[in-house]
């Protein structure tokens, strides 16, 4: 588990109390449905049960607070992926325009994946219709690079 902060941690803790119903010091799949649904989630009882697996280290079919805080982490992940996407998208747009130019995203695709040719980075950019303006727009960079990126996150899984 990742250094927590001592704050973070203890609002973990209070939301892990809160939302242990039975008062069993752990969280179950009803529990964590509750959870998710406070957090703008609406998961099916498989999903529930997918995320309950995935950080269930002791395999007791419940979370307990390390594992709750586990779970918690891995939820904030796709918005800290959402932050370093938008980081690089300003790291090519350093003049603030709103936009990149084809030419610099073909030099950062190359660096993300080195197997990629220059043929595949002209169909692709041909296919995305990203060649037609030159322009690439930060809503169309996530969608392009989306791809590369979990690429990467399965082979280092």
């Amino acid at each position: 588990m990742d250094k927590i902060p001592e704050e973070q941690l203890q609002e973990l803790r209070e939301a892990f109390i809160m939302f242990d119903q039975d008062g069993s010091g752990f969280i179950c799949s009803k529990e964590l449905n509750s959870i998710m649904r406070a957090l703008g989630m609406n998961p099916t009882e498989d999903e529930l049960q997918d995320m309950i697996n995935e950080v269930d280290f002791d395999g007791n079919g419940v979370l307990d607070f390390p594992e709750f805080v586990q779970l918690m982490q891995d939820q904030k992940k796709p918005d800290e992926e959402e932050e370093e996407l938008v980081n690089a998208f300003h790291v090519f747009d350093a003049d603030g325009k709103g936009y990149i130019e084809a030419s610099e995203l073909r030099e950062l695709l190359k660096n993300m994946d080195d197997k990629i040719t220059e043929k595949e980075l002209r169909d692709l950019l041909r296919f995305t219709h990203l060649d037609e303006d030159r322009k690439i727009s930060f809503l169309e960079f996530a969608n392009l690079i989306d791809p590369f990126r979990e690429e990467k996150t399965m082979e280092t899984e």
